[in-house]
């Protein structure tokens, strides 16, 4: 898995030791039979500020995003298994999120699950059933 922290014009890298925040659980599993599907699929989990379109050019709109190792259909776990994610969004707490998976099926196309986050919601789950 990859990250990159991403800042805005005129935000500060490093929050106070005090800081609040907000956290966002990321939860990929599928209840589906992929057993025999050997095609390579590659997951990101994204934050961004506002309501905005998943392929959004604005780069100042995205707070965090996070490149799981490419894999097989076949090996997305089961919901017992569920690959998670939680990171801790500060100095953000007045801010509407849009969060989520987009993924890319090689040779096939890209596709995405997104949910939202009002502002001053300490704590968000973003559960995806990949189907």
């Amino acid at each position: 898995m990859a990250s990159c922290k991403k800042n805005g014009a005129g935000e500060n890298p490093v929050p106070p030791p005090d800081a609040g925040g907000r956290t966002f659980h990321f939860e990929l599993y599928t209840d589906q039979d992929f057993s025999n599907d050997n095609s390579i699929i590659h997951f990101i989990v994204f934050i961004k500020k506002g309501s905005v379109y998943v392929y959004e050019p604005n780069q100042n709109n995205l707070v965090y995003d996070s490149a799981f190792v490419p894999m097989r259909i076949k090996d997305i776990p089961d919901p017992a298994h569920k690959i998670i994610v939680e990171k801790k969004v500060v100095g953000y707490d007045d801010t509407d999120f849009s969060a989520g998976f987009v993924y890319q099926i090689e040779n096939v196309g890209s596709s995405w699950h997104v949910d939202t986050s009002s502002a001053r919601n300490p704590f968000k789950i973003i559960e995806y059933n990949f189907r």
